[in-house]
């Protein structure tokens, strides 16, 4: 397709200290970005990156991550260590993850080891999104990611490299409404910005505004806003 996923952007009121969190968990190297700090990607796992804005508030967000792990203990005790904390969001005592917050307000999971789902998708193993079939299916299509999952409602679309999945499902509780505190973060895969935005509302996303850098706000078929950069 004409856009490539650069990352996953997320709103706290302390990018530099969301980044260091993330960068030590994941052993990555924090950059400095446009408006903000980016832990950069690859081919098979998914960039962070941290502006400034509204903190995450758990309950209320609609992604959250899951990591993978061959020691769930020592994950869980290097995240608390660098500032996470343990959360409650009424997980049965039998079940194996964990689930913490970082520093930025943000849910995520310490998957078990062996986890057959997560078998060889690297330590960041997948996102999660609350939201529909139709938009995991305009994802798959508008990354060029195909379909590994997909049943009923839940789907979930992986790199043609391998790595991180993403993942739609509908989360129990109360709807998680769409917000721009968690975006999914396009460059036009061959630098035609213009053309990158046509054949995504082409898939169905809808125009919503341009940043004054020039950045192409978007909303995918769920309502959820998204970006596409000049370059």
């Amino acid at each position: 397709m004409r856009a490539r996923l650069l990352a996953v952007t997320f709103e706290t009121d302390d990018p530099p200290g969301a980044a260091r969190f993330w960068a030590g968990l994941l052993g990555r190297k924090a950059v400095e970005d446009t408006g903000g700090v980016l832990l950069p990607g690859g081919d098979t796992q998914l960039g962070l990156r941290f502006v400034p804005g509204r903190p995450g508030r758990p309950g209320a967000n609609r992604m959250h991550l899951h990591l993978a792990s061959t020691d769930q203990q020592q994950t869980v005790a290097t995240a608390v260590g660098l500032g996470g904390r343990h959360l409650d969001v009424g997980q049965r005592p039998e079940e194996p993850h964990v689930v913490l917050a970082d520093p930025a307000g943000y849910e995520f999971c310490v998957i078990e080891p062996g986890n057959r789902y997560l078998a060889g998708c690297g330590p960041l193993g997948e996102l999660t999104c609350a939201g529909s079939r139709r938009a995991g299916l305009f994802w798959s299509t508008a990354l060029g990611w195909p379909l590994v999952w997909d049943r009923g409602e839940q789907t979930a679309i992986q790199s043609p490299h391998g790595g991180t999945k993403i993942a739609w499902d509908a989360w129990d509780g109360p709807p998680v409404v769409p917000n721009p505190r968690q975006r999914f973060e396009l460059l036009p895969a061959d630098d035609d910005q213009g053309a990158a935005v046509d054949a995504l509302v082409a898939l169905g996303a809808a125009r919503l505004t341009t940043g004054d850098d020039g950045t192409a706000v978007l909303a995918d078929p769920d309502g959820n806003e998204f970006h596409v950069r000049r370059t």
